[in-house]
């Protein structure tokens, strides 16, 4: 069914995921100070969006999913990161992981719609490697007799303590290819798979983002998903690239008015202070921008296809989003006045938080990089 269809039933589709998702999130809020103040994964968070069908909500309505759009997952995710900064990334990273899949199966008739309907009828929460990992990948593959050896650490595996099934990759030495990624799905629960607990971060203190230790977990050959040269673009990270990254930044944009909403509410009995005007005039024209970039990076990946020109938009949309969205911070954090020092008020919280937006691939200067290759007509084949 087409995103562009319109039926009452589609309408309230969308309705019921949105006010789902400000419930739930007014819910979340509460536990929000908890996590941060004592390094705690948002688990019960994650248990409640199992509970309520939004674990399955980006799965097509045909594998047993909710049929949620890619435009409602972005909205849903915005919302959830006004309230919990958390749950929202580590949620986040599980649902670019079924839309992928999804995605596939609708332009490409990917025979993924196994994994799809695992997710809708086991709740399956998908935990991503592929951050850390980029087009180079980390880790051995070894060959053995009907697989692989598989050992490396994942770093920044958001949701680690909640998930099921790691979607991750290795490097393959293959005598014939070279140096070769192998793309699988490893079952959290497999033997030589542990998780070390090494989350004491800055901010989004929740995420559980811990390091994913595989010690000689056997991968079989027909679980092998992908192969493809290591450090070179390839179709599967056009696709991440348009899929994941819109999702993934429209928590931040979230965060982003949240600490718009919290600067303005402690600064309201300053409101006739002209100057204090001018600079929350300020704050929401970056927060704007924030918004208006998100917005094209989610048209950008629900009309195109994947391929350089796409990533490059989607790109330079995190690049502007990631800076306006800092901007807001900063300047919500001068509206408050010295009070925003103060944790209790919150805002402290969030400026932490925001900081994540500057990590997520592709960083500004590679992001950069990749733009000026392809404005001078770069070979693509060399990237």
């Amino acid at each position: 069914m087409s995103e562009l269809q319109t039926t009452p039933t589609m309408q309230q589709k969308t309705m019921d995921w949105l006010s789902l998702a400000e419930s739930l999130g007014k819910q979340f809020a509460a536990r929000d100070t908890e996590a941060d103040e004592s390094d705690l994964f948002v688990a019960d968070n994650i248990a409640r969006l199992r509970s309520t069908g939004l674990i399955a909500a980006g799965v097509p309505i045909e594998l047993g999913g909710g049929g949620a759009s890619y435009a409602d997952l972005c909205a849903v995710l915005r919302i959830l990161g006004r309230y919990c900064s958390s749950t929202a990334l580590a949620f986040s990273m599980h649902t670019h992981q079924v839309t992928i899949p999804t995605w596939r199966w609708q332009h490409q008739n990917a025979p993924v719609d196994g994994l799809l309907k695992r997710v809708a009828t086991e709740q399956l929460v998908l935990l991503s490697s592929g951050g850390s990992d980029w087009l180079q990948s980390n880790g051995t593959a070894v060959k053995v007799e009907g697989g692989f050896l598989i050992t490396a650490r994942k770093i920044f595996a958001s949701g680690a303590p909640a998930a099921n099934l790691l979607i991750t990759s290795a490097v393959y030495e293959d005598p014939e290819r070279g140096s070769t990624v192998l793309h699988f799905a490893v079952p959290m629960n497999a033997r030589g798979v542990s998780i070390e607990p090494t989350w004491q971060a800055m901010g989004m203190r929740g995420t559980g983002s811990h390091d994913v230790v595989l010690s000689d977990v056997f991968v079989p050959d027909t679980a092998v998903t992908l192969r493809r040269a290591q450090g070179k673009w390839h179709f599967i990270f056009h696709l991440v690239s348009m899929i994941a990254i819109p999702l993934v930044y429209s928590v931040y944009v979230g965060v982003a008015e949240a600490a718009r909403d919290r600067a303005i509410q402690i600064a309201m009995k300053r409101s006739t202070d002209e100057h204090l005007c001018y600079m929350i005039g300020g704050l929401d024209n970056e927060l704007t921008s924030a918004k208006l970039a998100l917005q094209h990076m989610i048209s950008t990946a629900v009309a195109s296809q994947p391929g350089f020109e796409t990533t490059n938009q989607i790109m330079t949309g995190r690049t502007l989003v990631a800076k306006a969205a800092l901007n807001v911070v900063d300047l919500a954090m001068e509206i408050a006045g010295g009070s925003a020092f103060y944790r209790k008020l919150g805002l402290e919280k969030l400026f932490r938080d925001i900081q994540g937006v500057r990590y997520h691939p592709l960083r500004e200067e590679a992001q950069r990089k990749l733009s000026g290759q392809l404005a001078f007509g770069w070979d693509t084949s060399s990237l």
